[in-house]
């Protein structure tokens, strides 16, 4: 079990470790901690009630990779100091407390892959400092364009909100006020990670932090400030996708697969200038790919399989290297790097099958005979009716004077 900490310790770190039980009640007595971190252990119990009034001092809370069950602590003082709170990969339901709205310092809300049953909590939008929100895996629901709430997110850089049951049109409301997303990627000498460099210590605080990037399930070590992430897969959000999409600059992970989108892809996609990877599989979108996107120079991972897509695929760039994986399933794309080519004066399909190409050369055979027949016979109607005709006479003529000549 966890040893019990001495009232006046600061950090409490005892992550990996194959601890079980619950946490002590005596934690509450601990009136200094400001980093509580027991994460991947064995925990099965609650979370104590007083981890929201340890306001004085608590500014991390990391319990993510345990057992914990029962919900969060639905009382966070009016002054939390938190600035960090994690409790992912855990079996905690019911909903998220709205006494969260207190912690006016929180820049990490982890609390992924539990059993929270909630609406999109649009009031966390209120809080300035918050930059990166991950709610995946859970049973949240509903829409989230709300225009009977004000919300910012002005500083939310990385939101994960894939696998649950969202649905409606994607919110456009919510892209435009994503400013941190929306301005132009600015060129840094040094990387800045989020960390907490107080007590002249600099605290990873997103250590182990899980996200679906280019299609893999990456863990970060640490996470930069420019990485960009946006994740509303495996819901059921459909309509078009809004134009105010092509407007978030520095994005760098699209991730919209697994729901009901429809309509074109919009052009605007190609100003995404530092997109690394796009992927809008497994949904409804029709007509034809953007050549705009052979402007994305960055893009590394693209995936739009399983669509109605149709048309030529663009070429150049680097669509050169993008495989059949990236279009398998869109029954009317054509060209490189699939096995049927492009009309070129249309787009339409043209199949490179053997009995095809048989079956094109014998129509074209036919259709010789066919137009030098018409011909023939028009020529004799014309002969036998007005017997021989003068111009008839001197091409023949002609001939023969060159034929005399060689």
């Amino acid at each position: 079990r966890i040893p019990t900490p001495p009232p006046s310790l600061l950090w409490y770190f005892v992550s990996r470790n194959k601890l079980v039980g619950d946490i002590p009640s005596s934690i509450c007595n601990s009136s200094s901690l400001k980093v509580l971190t027991l994460w991947n252990n064995s925990f099965n119990g609650t979370i104590p009630e007083c981890i929201g009034n340890l306001n004085s001092s608590l500014s991390h809370v990391d319990i993510g990779n345990n057992n914990f069950h029962g919900k969060i602590p639905e009382c966070f003082a009016k002054y939390c100091t938190l600035q960090s709170f994690r409790i992912n990969n855990n079996q905690i339901g019911r909903s998220l407390p709205r006494s969260l709205g207190n912690c006016k310092d929180l820049n990490l809300l982890d609390v992924g892959n539990n059993n929270l049953n909630d609406t999109f909590p649009n009031w966390l939008g209120n809080l300035d400092h918050l930059q990166v929100l991950v709610l995946r895996s859970n049973k949240f629901f509903g829409q989230m364009d709300n225009s009977d709430v004000t919300v910012s997110f002005t500083r939310l850089h990385v939101i994960d909100l894939s696998c649950n049951d969202f649905s409606g049109y994607l919110p456009t409301n919510f892209f435009k006020n994503l400013h941190s997303i929306r301005k132009g990627h600015e060129n840094k000498l040094e990387l800045e990670y989020m960390e907490d460099v107080s007590d002249y210590i600099a605290f990873n605080y997103v250590y182990g932090l899980s996200l679906t990037v280019k299609g893999s399930e990456i863990e970060f070590q640490s996470l930069s400030t420019i990485w960009m992430v946006i994740d509303f897969s495996d819901n059921q959000f459909f309509g078009a996708l809004p134009k105010t999409l092509g407007e978030l600059h520095s994005l760098i992970v699209l991730n919209l697969s697994h729901n009901c989108l429809t309509g074109p892809s919009p052009s605007s996609l190609g100003d995404l200038s530092e997109l690394e990877s796009l992927d809008l599989s497994s949904n409804k979108f029709q007509g034809r790919i953007p050549t705009e996107l052979t402007n994305l120079g960055f893009l590394e991972v693209l995936n739009l399989s399983q669509n109605n897509l149709k048309g030529p695929i663009p070429q150049g760039k680097q669509f050169d290297g993008f495989t059949n994986d990236s279009y398998k399933e869109n029954l009317g794309l054509c060209g490189f790097p699939l096995s049927k080519r492009c009309d070129n004066d249309r787009g339409t399909l043209v199949k490179f099958d053997r009995d095809d190409d048989e079956l094109n050369w014998k129509f074209s055979i036919l259709m010789g005979y066919g137009c030098g027949l018409v011909l023939g016979l028009s020529m004799g109607y014309i002969v036998f009716t007005t017997g021989k005709p003068w111009w008839l006479i001197m091409i023949i003529k002609l001939v023969q004077q060159r034929f005399t000549r060689r």
